[in-house]
């Protein structure tokens, strides 16, 4: 029973002694605070507030948080699940759910969402197009450094290269949505 009435008052004795023992601080007055000791013996590089990431690094980040979440998700044609999805889907999904972007689900009427860029003016977030047969049209998200992120028929969500032969050779057109920093366009 003496353990049981022990244990609160240790926990209260504890707790409040803590509040005394808070560490020496010098006073204003002390030399040793004085504006020459610190410049000299002290030297006080004052650090640049952190920056927040751009638009375009936080568009890339939730693209690569995408892949993450559909990586491996086989190819389907119409498909819009985890059991299956095609690439227009996929691109459609990402931007309504998580840019806030309304866009055709079709690659035919995706391709004419927004404005048209040169390749050499991807950037993260940029809808790339290819052709893929006489009549067959792909698209995926650009990421980065050549990098986009699409649903492959043959390896299913992906990132894949834009200087992979296959996609070189087939590479159509680029778009870009005007994105406000509320995510909608």
């Amino acid at each position: 029973m003496k353990r049981r009435l022990l244990l609160p008052y240790s926990l209260a004795i504890l707790t409040t002694a803590g509040c005394s023992l808070a560490p020496y601080q010098q006073s204003a007055e002390d030399p040793a605070n004085s504006a020459e000791d610190l410049s000299t013996e002290h030297p006080q590089t004052a650090k640049p507030p952190p920056q927040p990431p751009s638009p375009s690094e936080l568009i890339k980040a939730s693209l690569y948080d995408q892949h993450r979440e559909w990586k491996g998700i086989p190819y389907r044609l119409g498909g819009m699940s985890k059991r299956g999805i095609d690439c227009s889907a996929l691109v459609y999904l990402i931007y309504r759910d998580h840019m806030g972007v309304e866009l055709p689900r079709t690659t035919q009427y995706q391709a004419t969402a927004g404005a048209p860029i040169k390749r050499t003016q991807l950037r993260p977030g940029d809808l790339v197009f290819f052709r893929t047969g006489r009549r067959g049209r792909h698209v995926g998200i650009y990421l980065e450094d050549g990098k986009f992120l699409h649903a492959s028929v043959s390896r299913g969500v992906t990132i894949s290269q834009l200087t992979d032969h296959y996609w070189k050779s087939r590479y159509w057109r680029a778009r870009r949505l005007e994105l406000t920093s509320d995510g909608e366009s």
